[in-house]
Formats: structure tokens, sequence, C-alpha cells
């Protein structure tokens, strides 16, 4: 499943591999040795019924990367260089994280709102 990010203005920022289920959640970067495409965007399906501020660790992951937490309506919260064996956690709830390219962080001002087109693949939702 993929998802394509713009900015405020509409301009692209980059198409994203879907991490929507436990297991590509718990992989993420861990011993990759660069980004598949342009990153992953995690969606924490919980986040409905139990807000909360969803951390990272970078444990076996081998180079930094920017790491953007956006909340439900595509506001970003928190971006940070995330670098080689830490733990991150944004200041307040977030809905999605996006792990990209270090140059995304030039564009993530916290309270800037991206716009998230997340296209579902009629594989991974059989009957839908």
């Amino acid at each position: 499943m993929e998802a394509q990010v713009f900015d405020e203005i509409g301009q692209k920022v980059g198409r994203f591999q879907v991490c929507n289920r436990p297991l590509a959640r718990l992989r993420g970067l861990m011993f990759r040795r660069d980004l598949p495409a342009d990153g992953l965007l995690f969606v924490f399906p919980a986040w409905r019924r139990h807000p909360r501020a969803v951390g990272i660790h970078t444990f076996f992951v081998f180079f930094p990367f920017a790491a953007i937490w956006l909340d439900e309506e595509g506001r970003i919260v928190h971006a940070v260089e995330a670098r080689p064996f830490r733990a991150y956690a944004p200041p307040q709830p977030a809905r999605y994280l996006i792990e990209g390219r270090l140059d995304l962080l030039a564009r993530a001002q916290v309270g800037a709102r991206w716009r998230l087109e997340i296209s579902r693949d009629p594989r991974h939702y059989p009957g839908r």
C-alpha cells in the first residue's frame, strides 16, 4: 500500500510505503540499508480510541532519517532528525509518523498541515 503526501500549498512531499499492520510497524527501518522509495508512513489504528504520543526507537537502523509526527488532521506536531540507536517521542499525540529523507525536515514546520492520500490496495482489503 502506498501514500502520497502533499504540503500546505499542494506540492508533493513524496510517496511513502504504508506501514499499517503490526509486523510492518514493528520492523520499520530496522536492518535496512536505505529508505524504501521516499520512506515509510506509519498509521496508528488505536489512536481514535486512545490518543497518545507514539514513540519510536532507532535500534538496528544504520542511517539518520527524518521522523515527522502528524495528528489526525495532518498537522505536524513534531519533527526531528532521528539518529541510529536512540529513542524519540513527540510532545503530544500523533496519528501518523513519516520516516523519510532528511531533506524533508526543511519543509516540516510544526503546525503546518500536510495532506495524506492513502491508496487502498484491493489485495489487502478483500470484499471492500
